[in-house]
């Protein structure tokens, strides 16, 4: 624990489903109300925790990146870490004016937030990262012919796959850290940050990529000395059988017990990966579960938890 506050620290993460859900459409009105109902069920965490919030923006990143495809013959084609640090602005934004609503008096700060990755990352050989909407098979096979994009299936349709290479430190940590200690909620890492990596010269230069967001908040928890780490989402925990007559939550687990289990790798894998690296490194407790219920969820009373 950092500062001397006496509450635990909680890095929570909020899927970029949970402010965009499934089937709603993706325009400024329908994320304003996901945002606002996302403070509303995080408030009462600051009474019991202090908050690190993290953020998704695979919805909001593929639609700005099919805007600028659109667009690239008069302006040229704007890089996805561009793309990145622009979410970050516009959901951080939404998310520090709706927490400060529901939370008077308290000061919420938004950060843009950078995180290294190695060029040499395999990722960048095998783009596995959604983002995006959610098309059929030949709507998403028409526009990869179309702008070049790499598809997989997400679920029961298709979206636009994107290099996610492992992130490594967080450029501004040490600002986060002190931001916390003074008692601040702090939003950072945004979509996973945005990728940067060194430029040979002593600087960074941006990379054109996506964080998974899930495995940068672990590493941010990490690095943070957090006592819990909380992933939410649009299911109310992580199940075994999903998508099977058989399917049950799974209320607690192991590392051990999930590591053995196979998830999908455009669903609930990053999560549990997350969940588990953080517990392995911490001995501390993570919980995987729906933002609706994120108070409980926190507390360990709803949702997945995983343990070593």
């Amino acid at each position: 624990m950092t500062g001397a506050d006496p509450r635990p620290l909680a890095v929570v993460a909020v899927g970029g489903n949970a402010l965009a859900r499934r089937g709603e459409p993706l325009d400024w009105s329908t994320q304003l109300a996901n945002a606002h109902r996302a403070a509303v069920a995080l408030a009462p965490v600051t009474h019991h925790h202090r908050l690190v919030l993290t953020h998704g923006n695979g919805p909001q990143v593929g639609v700005l990146a099919l805007g600028a495809a659109a667009t690239a013959s008069i302006g040229g084609l704007v890089p996805l870490d561009v793309l990145d640090a622009e979410t970050e602005g516009m959901i951080g934004y939404l998310l520090t004016q709706e927490l400060s609503n529901a939370l008077p008096g308290r000061e919420v700060v938004a950060i843009v937030t950078r995180v290294v990755v190695s060029t040499d990352d395999p990722a960048f050989a095998r783009p596995s990262k959604p983002i995006g909407a959610v098309y059929d098979e030949t709507t998403a096979t028409d526009l990869a012919l179309h702008h070049g994009w790499a598809i997989a299936r997400d679920g029961r349709g298709w979206r636009r796959v994107v290099a996610s290479p492992e992130p490594g430190s967080i450029v501004e940590l040490d600002s986060v850290r002190r931001l916390v200690d003074a008692g601040v909620v702090v939003v950072c890492a945004g979509g996973g940050g945005v990728p940067v990596a060194p430029d040979g010269s002593g600087g960074l230069r941006g990379v054109e990529a996506v964080v998974d967001k899930d495995l940068a908040s672990a590493r941010l928890a990490v690095e943070l000395g957090a006592d819990r780490l909380v992933l939410l989402t649009d299911v109310d925990a992580v199940y075994d059988g999903w998508e099977t007559a058989g399917c049950r939550p799974i209320r607690s687990a192991s590392v051990a017990e999930l590591r053995g289990r196979g998830f999908a790798a455009g669903s609930m894998a990053p999560k549990v990966e997350a969940a588990c690296r953080f517990v392995e490194r911490t001995g501390a407790t993570a919980v995987i579960g729906a933002l609706d219920r994120a108070d409980d969820v926190v507390r360990g009373d709803a949702g997945t938890v995983v343990h070593g």
